[in-house]
């Protein structure tokens, strides 16, 4: 009898969960910088002038010192802010690293709250993900929020998702509902993905 594909993704999930756990502070610092540069480099090559981003937790590739340099720069970047209902809500960042816990223990902005269409008007998204295949799919932690988002947007900028180097797979298991991204960021490269 074959593994349903939710089950398929859930000891994904566990075994990439584990690797990350397993990472240093070194690594995990290392690997920031990257991003901050691989982010920077992507944002000036699309000259984005307003973008989404995450703020990412301790075992994520960190977004911190990417998100205060664009904010920095001038760029206006909207963070997400989680809802009961499945949606996301958006906030303006600033360059202080003050922040509230969201829901399921997430960092989330402390600014003004504004709803779901505001991500509508954004040049660039950068989304986070538990991995990416070859193909351009994403699986994310199972919450299905940056899917809904994605899915639903009229006009859906070119989408990034911030994963490590070893978790750009050969491929994924698929639901109907799963969205594709236009590319990955890792701490050493930028790769657009095939539509």
């Amino acid at each position: 009898m074959p593994i349903d594909v939710e089950q398929q993704k859930r000891a994904l999930r566990a075994d990439l969960r584990e690797r990350r756990q397993l990472l240093s502070d070194a690594q995990r610092e290392a690997a920031a910088e990257g991003i901050r540069s691989q982010l920077d480099a992507l944002v000036a090559a699309h000259g984005a002038r307003s973008i989404s981003c995450f703020l990412s937790t301790t075992t994520e590739p960190g977004t911190w010192d990417f998100v205060r340099g664009a904010v920095q720069r001038g760029i206006r970047v909207l963070l997400p802010v989680t809802r009961s209902d499945g949606l996301l809500d958006w906030a303006v960042a600033d360059d202080t690293d003050a922040v509230a816990e969201g829901l399921f223990g997430l960092p989330e902005p402390t600014g003004e709250v504004l709803g779901p269409i505001a991500v509508n008007d954004v040049d660039l998204m950068i989304i986070p993900a538990a991995a990416v295949d070859r193909t351009g799919m994403r699986m994310g932690w199972g919450r299905g929020y940056f899917d809904k988002t994605i899915g639903s947007m009229l006009r859906c900028p070119p989408v990034y998702a911030v994963i490590y180097d070893s978790e750009v797979l050969d491929s994924l298991p698929r639901e109907v509902h799963d969205q594709p991204v236009t590319g990955v960021v890792t701490p050493t490269q930028t790769i657009v993905l095939p539509q």
